[in-house]
């Protein structure tokens, strides 16, 4: 019996609205960060990319519908949102307004974390609270692969 090929979404920070999504991409290939969860014999496509449109998140509002059109069935917000100086405040809500307005899965994080950022962050400290932990850990993979993704 084949498996129906899982179509993503990724929606990335706007101050990251150049990047090319190699990571993102890499992830998903190699099955690391959020990607994890997803068998190494799903067959997955990125059928979507886009950003939030600057804050406050304007594009989230009506970006989902349009991937959803093009046949997305689970959207990732994306790593960056996570890592951005600051780390992005609305992430837990747009987690959640996407899922009530379009009934859809929404993940957050896509990559796992580089190191360099995880380093400076545990100096900063904005991911000291019990809600970071919980929005960490899909994309906090081990020493070796947060370097691999320098």
């Amino acid at each position: 019996m084949e498996s129906k090929k899982i179509k993503i979404g990724i929606i990335i920070c706007q101050r990251y609205q150049l990047c090319a999504g190699g990571k993102c991409f890499r992830a998903l290939r190699e099955r690391a960060g959020a990607f994890k969860h997803y068998s190494k014999d799903q067959d997955t496509e990125i059928a979507a990319y886009t950003n939030c449109g600057g804050c406050p998140g304007g594009n989230v509002e009506y970006s989902p519908e349009e991937m959803i059109k093009n046949g997305v069935q689970v959207i990732h917000l994306a790593t960056g949102l996570i890592v951005g100086y600051p780390p992005c405040p609305r992430l837990e809500y747009f987690k959640r307004f996407i899922e009530e307005r379009y009934q859809i899965p929404v993940i957050i994080g896509t990559h796992p974390i580089p190191e360099k950022y995880y380093l400076i962050h545990q100096r900063l400290g904005p991911w000291d609270s019990p809600k970071w932990t919980k929005i960490l850990e899909p994309v906090l993979d081990s020493l070796e692969i947060r370097e691999a993704y320098n």
